[in-house]
């Protein structure tokens, strides 16, 4: 039988796949779908969606870590059902919006989740730092240099005056990639914050034959910087270090060649990224710290780093000015020194074509 792509489920035989997506709409977003004329924030965390028709459906944004238990899920999923008619959704950053069609429940859903203490912090639009998207970290990857829920946490404790309010010049996007394979969005990103390994893996060569396809270890590797090597009669692996650049794709090919490492692990900082193209068009994330130690369990260096850049950034940012924006217009010199982060070997670009992304120009800013 031919596909058809107007009949998606004419004999369908399996379940692979999501299902359509309007399966899921509320009632309001349905009827109204495409017909949508422009939004407003009403206060911090609080939207209105106003239709062609007339009709409005508000929002109501709070913060939710990346991991939350089952009894926050049913208790969110209460609160749906008792001001929303079962209708909610969660953002690619984490948060938790609930959908109200009802204008008169608005007041009281608000007033409910701020009756609940902190655990339904409502905010994260506009000018506003909102949810740090991040990745699995020590909790459940096998690659990480750094946790990930852990610098999130101590990062939005210091942060957190700046989720509830509109205190920013635009909003600041944060994220955590916990190693350079970059499950996150830190190469797009305000301020990023990225696990880096500084030493090669250590080869278990009594492991390697037993547990590895050695041919899909060497293949692996983006440098081509493994090749074989018999150790004591075992077959195993050799890594050129000066070829390495600590990525973790062996590992993950072979675990006999573990990469984690307490003295050489720990994260890099990279600020101006955004997806955005308003004033500007989007921009990659440049690197501003090279390297910050792991630092457990509040990782401080980490947090007063990264707040002396938003504080910085607040007090001198223009109306609607990204990061990037931001530091664009003032020069990457005054930033390092508004900043007080050190210039270092490492932010120079030595990629073999970063020619594309070299100033120049002699016009410099300071």
């Amino acid at each position: 039988m031919a596909f058809d792509p107007n009949n998606l489920m004419q004999d369908r035989i399996t379940d692979i796949g999501p299902p359509k997506y309007d399966k899921f709409f509320p009632p309001i977003v349905k009827e109204n779908f495409g017909k949508w004329k422009y939004h407003e924030i009403l206060e911090p965390g609080v939207l209105v969606h106003v239709s062609e028709t007339g009709a409005e459906l508000y929002t109501v944004r709070v913060g939710a870590s990346r991991l939350i238990s089952i009894e926050l899920i049913r208790e969110v999923c209460d609160i749906a059902d008792k001001y929303c008619d079962g209708y909610l959704r969660w953002t690619t950053r984490n948060n938790i919006e609930f959908l109200v069609s009802d204008k008169s429940k608005l007041q009281p859903l608000i007033d409910d989740l701020r009756s609940r203490g902190n655990w339904f912090p409502i905010g994260g639009t506009g000018n506003s730092i909102t949810s740090i998207v991040h990745t699995q970290g020590w909790a459940h990857c096998h690659t990480p240099a750094i946790d990930a829920s852990g610098v999130v946490k101590s990062v939005m404790d210091e942060l957190f005056e700046y989720f509830g309010s509109h205190k920013l010049p635009a909003q600041v996007r944060i994220a955590l990639a916990c190693c350079l394979n970059m499950c996150g969005a830190v190469h797009c990103s305000d301020i990023a914050i990225l696990g880096v390994h500084r030493k090669p893996p250590f080869i278990e060569h009594d492991r390697v034959q037993n547990v590895c396809e050695i041919p899909l270890v060497i293949a692996a590797c983006p440098t081509a910087a493994i090749k074989p090597k018999k150790v004591d009669d075992k077959k195993s692996v050799e890594i050129n270090q000066s070829r390495c650049m600590f990525c973790g794709n062996c590992y993950t090919m072979c675990p006999a060649l573990p990469l984690a490492d307490g003295e050489g692990d720990g994260m890099a900082l990279w600020v101006g990224g955004k997806v955005s193209n308003v004033l500007s068009a989007p921009m990659f994330s440049k690197l501003a710290v090279p390297y910050i130690p792991n630092e457990p369990p509040r990782w401080p260096t980490t947090v007063n780093t990264i707040k002396r850049i938003v504080e910085e950034y607040a007090a001198g940012g223009r109306r609607y000015e990204r990061i990037g924006d931001w530091i664009n217009r003032i020069g990457w010199e005054r930033f390092f020194e508004k900043t007080g982060l050190e210039f270092k070997h490492e932010h120079i670009d030595d990629y073999r074509l970063a020619m594309m992304t070299w100033r120049t120009t002699t016009q410099f800013k300071f």
